[in-house]
């Protein structure tokens, strides 16, 4: 199995920022192949919804456009960690956010952000942003 832990969520005032990490971990994670991971987010009484993307091989990195220019997705290798470095914070970004990942490598929006897609989730992490 594969494990993905999500951190890094808070209270932060309007405009401020925030980093989300999510690190996989498992027995069998050396051998799985990433293809690529996904940050999507959950609001009180809403849908799930796609925030970000990247392709574990470097080939792309997606956003929505809500978060477009002020979210950034990155990977560490090493780390089996992806990050979300969140700027410009707003009121509208308050969710429980969640990491996943997929063997399949993505490009098109019809798949990676599409959370059926994904095999694997973290258990989320909340973000709550005060106006």
């Amino acid at each position: 199995q594969v494990q993905l832990v999500e951190s890094g969520g808070g209270l932060v005032q309007a405009g401020g920022s925030l980093r989300l990490s999510c690190a996989a971990s498992g027995r069998t994670f050396s051998s799985y192949i990433v293809g690529t991971m996904g940050w999507f987010r959950q609001a009180p009484g809403k849908e799930r919804e796609f925030v970000a993307a990247l392709r574990w091989s470097g080939r792309g990195t997606y956003y929505s456009d809500s978060v477009k220019g002020r979210f950034t997705i990155s990977r560490d290798n090493a780390k089996n960690a992806v990050y979300l470095q969140m700027n410009s914070l707003k009121p509208e970004d308050t969710a429980v956010y969640y990491c996943a990942a997929t063997p399949a490598e993505y490009g098109s929006s019809y798949n990676y952000a599409s959370d059926s897609k994904y095999n694997y989730w973290g258990q989320g992490t909340q973000v709550t942003v005060s106006s």
